[in-house]
């Protein structure tokens, strides 16, 4: 018997690196039945090696004449270690509705029936904080979620919750706004600097600036205070589910819930791919910390404001006094500012893990932390893109270690994206190397003794993207996959061809992309989007609405 669902979700756009799709839009017939895969996905293995230290990099000599670099990025052959990497699945970023109800519920349960038959191990959703908590200070709306902990556990699927602390919308392919809660809305009308600013003044709202992390300026708890608070109900809420149904808490630190800053906001045509763009510490608050570091060191004029010479958003390296080969991030001033800028960031990092280790400490469920795969300009010897969202990252130094070891201080996994992306893909002018990237930040998961766990950040349904992932998830000296998380959960997804390659991918990676993958596929579990007519066939249909 082949079981026929009408499911829905929806479109997305290709281009959308955070794809945030809606259950609505779309009514289609699904149906189990047997096919044959239309590929092999092949693994090969990478991995590289560096000496690296916190603060300072050491620096490999890579000729006479030449200035000591990092050689970000290198490989060497190794054997495969066969580990299972489980597959989750994103849930569409509007799951739980605006009114905190779960959003489509029938399609939803149809959508976990058929990944369940996939053999994916569960799924991730965002617990929005503008949903939650937007009642008013501590007044917590769970009752979505907790009909979603419910169906999932009943389909025998695992849940990663992801506490999203930012803004949702003004990324390109938002279908949906969900805003940070009104109450804190208005402390930021009144209180501009509560949020990322650059440097001509541009006001960007989807997440409170790092710079009043520690200060009581949200109705009279700081920000740290209020996710630890929001971290606490979840757990109080769900305490009985933690560690069996939800086993993942992803704790979200910045804009796309990312260790980062918004130095590539896309919302009202902002930044635009591959601009480097800006640094985004223009607030008052952080405006005051890097005078106070600048009059410490008895350099007072470094702390009057950011790199004046730094370009805009859209700009190229070389365009920029700053980014340039030899530009102004390669000296004294340079350095000051960058250790800084980026220190902030683990500042940040470091006191919100601090708070979430804390609530779920003896829960079961594990910790993680979202890394940016900023690929564009990588080629380049200052790496602008990274530098302004926040990661030190260039040619002489190594800027994913000191994240890797902050995470790793507290037990949380550094979960990292464009896992599915190769360098012959990319537009030759954008200097991209997202394998060099992802290279680099295994051997720092690997030096650091931290575990790696990977997301696609593009929506691709092709073998080759797959293949590349199975090329990323595995190594023999420690470095591979813990888990990999699929975005995202759409109507795409159950296209015939599609829906084939994501089986074959599943269960590639349950075998640790050791064996040939099947010729056909003898557990029934694909998925046609069409209506099924066979003689002698009764079909099952589910109307979904």
């Amino acid at each position: 018997m082949a079981l026929t669902l009408r499911s829905s979700t929806l479109f997305v756009n290709l281009k959308d690196s955070k794809s945030t799709k809606t259950l609505d839009d779309f009514s289609g017939m699904v149906c189990f039945a047997q096919i044959k895969p239309s590929c092999r996905l092949r693994v090969k293995n990478s991995t590289q090696e560096a000496q690296l230290s916190r603060e300072r990099t050491s620096l490999f000599e890579v000729g006479r004449n030449e200035p000591r670099e990092i050689l970000h990025g290198l490989s060497g052959a190794h054997s495969n270690n066969g580990s299972r990497v489980p597959v989750f699945v994103m849930l569409p970023l509007d799951t739980v509705a605006y009114g905190g109800n779960l959003n489509k519920p029938r399609a939803l349960n149809a959508s976990l029936m058929a990944l369940k038959s996939a053999g994916v191990e569960g799924v991730m959703v965002d617990a929005w904080w503008g949903l939650v908590e937007k009642d008013g200070p501590m007044k917590y709306n769970w009752e979505g979620y907790a009909e979603l902990v419910k169906m999932v556990q009943k389909h025998g699927l695992k849940l990663q919750v992801v506490m999203s602390f930012h803004q949702c919308g003004g990324n390109v392919g938002d279908s949906c706004s969900i805003p940070l809660p009104p109450w804190a809305l208005e402390e930021i009308s009144k209180n501009p600097d509560l949020v990322y600013t650059d440097r001509s003044g541009r006001r960007n709202p989807e997440y409170i600036s790092l710079g009043c992390d520690s200060l009581p300026v949200l109705r009279g708890r700081t920000p740290i205070q209020v996710y630890s608070d929001y971290m606490r109900s979840f757990r109080e809420r769900f305490k009985d589910y933690l560690g069996d149904v939800i086993v993942e808490i992803q704790v979200g630190m910045g804009p796309c819930g990312e260790l980062r800053y918004p130095s590539y906001p896309e919302s009202n045509g902002t930044w635009r791919f591959p601009g480097i763009g800006e640094f985004q510490c223009y607030d008052k608050y952080m405006r005051a910390s890097l005078e106070a570091l600048a009059e410490a060191r008895g350099k007072k004029d470094w702390g009057r404001s950011g790199p004046h010479d730094s370009g805009q958003y859209n700009q190229f390296p070389e365009d920029t006094g700053f980014f340039r080969r030899d530009g102004t991030w390669n000296t004294e001033y340079g350095q000051f500012f960058l250790d800084w800028y980026s220190g902030q960031l683990l500042e940040h990092g470091d006191k919100i893990l601090t708070a979430a280790e804390a609530v779920f400490q003896g829960t079961g469920a594990k910790l993680s932390g979202k890394v940016a795969g900023i690929h564009w300009h990588y080629r380049t010897r200052s790496h602008a893109a990274e530098l302004t969202a926040g990661y030190y990252n260039t040619r002489h130094q190594d800027g994913y270690l000191p994240i890797a070891r902050m995470l790793v201080k507290h037990g949380v996994v550094l979960n990292f994206t464009c896992m599915e992306m190769r360098d012959g893909e990319q537009p030759e002018h954008a200097n991209c190397s997202p394998e060099g990237l992802v290279r680099q930040v295994k051997s720092a998961t690997k030096t650091a003794g931290a575990e790696l766990a990977g997301e696609n950040a593009l929506e691709r349904y092709d073998a080759g993207a797959y293949g590349q992932v199975l090329t990323t998830s595995r190594s023999d000296s420690g470095n591979g996959l813990s888990a990999f998380t699929f975005l995202r959960l759409n109507k795409r997804l159950f296209e015939a061809e599609n829906w084939r390659h994501l089986v074959d991918f599943v269960r590639s990676m349950s075998e640790g992309g050791r064996t040939r993958l099947p010729e056909s596929d003898s557990s029934r579990t694909d998925l046609y989007v069409r209506f099924i007519k066979e003689s002698n066939l009764k079909t099952k249909e589910a109307v979904l609405v």
